[in-house]
């Protein structure tokens, strides 16, 4: 398996209009951010409200995403769940698409043992020619994947590299120093993008970087070149800006600066997940839309 990832990775929102997925916002948005340069995109993550997708959904999001990206950038599908036999199933219906590669979370609400997370991920490697990249973000899961386990996952030919978000910047550090070489860790702490890239990480899979978008990618140019200085410079507003943005139920605080600034047609999430509040409405006015009129 030769499939290396890197760069900046954007996990798509899905945006939604009247209860039905809006897919000429959709493929507004993966025309806008290949425009701006991103190196790949995740649909059907968490910031894509993937459980609140069905089947069908799902299909035509995947049939779409290939579509409209046309070989330009490569696209990585979330395709998990805390089921093995029903995550296998679901990489066999998708394999009609062509699609580069997986992002598969670890099995959350069972709390697996760390060998039931290496038979899980292992049988799904098992299932699929794609290249899989592991998700481990314990917060959400209540299961914490192991840098001893994940490193032993990298050796199946087929599992490229991890989206890291452990929230430990201990693990995550001891993570970057010991992977091998031909392993990809890229962090989804928005937070830790500046650290981690710092530390050798290859890049992020950022919800945030829906917005100041040339920002996020500006910290990965400067690092590739070496540049400390001008990275932190890059880095600097972005530090502000995350907080903000995680500050109610992630993707509501994103669709509404996205609906604010037209790339979207409505801020609409899907139950259980509602809309943002008034206060922040503001601060992210403030922030964002003032800021960006100024």
């Amino acid at each position: 398996m030769t499939t290396q990832i890197s760069g900046l990775w954007l996990p798509l929102i899905t945006p939604f209009k009247d209860g039905a997925v809006d897919f000429a916002s959709y493929e507004r948005l993966i025309d806008h951010y290949i425009g701006l340069g991103v190196d790949g995109l995740f649909p059907l993550g968490t910031t894509g409200e993937s459980p609140a997708l069905d089947e069908a959904e799902i299909d035509e999001l995947v049939d779409r995403t290939v579509a409209r990206t046309a070989g330009r950038v490569p696209v990585f599908v979330g395709v998990g769940g805390n089921a093995t036999r029903k995550v296998a199933k679901e990489l066999k219906r998708l394999e009609r698409f062509d699609f580069a590669g997986v992002v598969s979370v670890c099995p959350y609400y069972n709390r697996p043992s760390q060998d039931g997370l290496l038979a899980h991920f292992r049988s799904i490697a098992a299932a699929t020619d794609h290249a899989i990249v592991i998700y481990n973000i314990p917060y959400r899961t209540a299961v914490n994947l192991s840098n001893d386990s994940l490193l032993e996952l990298a050796e199946v030919p087929n599992i490229v590299g991890a989206k890291d978000s452990s929230g430990s910047v201990a693990q995550s550090l001891e993570l970057l120093a010991r992977k091998p070489k031909d392993f990809a860790v890229l962090t989804g702490e928005d937070a830790l993008y500046f650290t981690m890239m710092a530390n050798g990480g290859d890049g992020g899979i950022l919800a945030a970087s829906h917005l100041m978008t040339e920002r996020f990618i500006e910290v990965g140019r400067r690092f590739a070149a070496n540049d400390v200085l001008g990275a932190r410079a890059a880095w600097a507003p972005l530090a502000q800006s995350v907080p903000l943005l995680f500050a109610e139920a992630n993707p509501m605080p994103i669709k509404y600066l996205l609906w604010r600034q037209g790339l979207i047609a409505s801020p609409e999430c899907r139950l259980p997940l509602t809309k943002i509040s008034d206060g922040l409405a503001k601060k992210l006015d403030s922030f964002f839309v003032e800021r960006a009129a100024a």
